[in-house]
C-alpha cells in the first residue's frame, strides 16, 4: 500500500515516495486573464477558459495541485462571462449598424 501524499508547512502537497510530483496551480494566472478578459480583451478570456477547464480537469485527476480550485474556477468563470460579453457587443453593434442603414434608406 503506498502512502498518501503529505502536506508541507508552506501547503503544498508533497507527493507519495515512488510517485511524480504534482503540477503547481496556475489559479492566480487563469484569474488575472479572466478578469482582463472581461475588461479588456476578450482574447484572454478565451485563454483563461481554455487554461482552467484543462487545469480543473487534471485537479480532479490527481496531476495538478487542488489548492488552487477555487481561483481556477473563478478564473475560468470570468473568461466565459468576458467571451459572452464580446459576443453580445459584437452583435449588437451589428444590431445598430444594420438599423442605422435601413432608417438612412428611410429617410429617417
Amino acid at each position: 500500500m503506498q502512502d498518501a501524499p503529505q502536506v508541507t508547512p508552506q501547503g503544498g502537497v508533497q507527493p507519495a515516495p515512488g510517485t511524480s510530483p504534482m503540477k503547481p496551480h496556475r489559479g492566480g494566472a487563469i484569474l488575472a486573464l479572466g478578469i482582463i478578459g472581461i475588461v479588456v480583451c476578450f482574447i484572454t478570456g478565451i485563454i483563461a477558459w481554455v487554461m482552467g477547464s484543462s487545469d480543473l480537469k487534471e485537479m480532479d485527476a490527481g496531476i495538478r495541485d487542488k489548492s488552487g480550485y477555487s481561483l481556477t474556477k473563478a478564473g475560468m468563470i470570468c473568461g466565459i462571462v468576458g467571451v459572452v460579453l464580446a459576443i453580445l457587443g459584437i452583435f449588437w453593434t451589428i444590431f445598430v449598424v444594420g438599423l442605422s442603414g435601413v432608417l438612412g434608406t428611410l429617410g429617417c
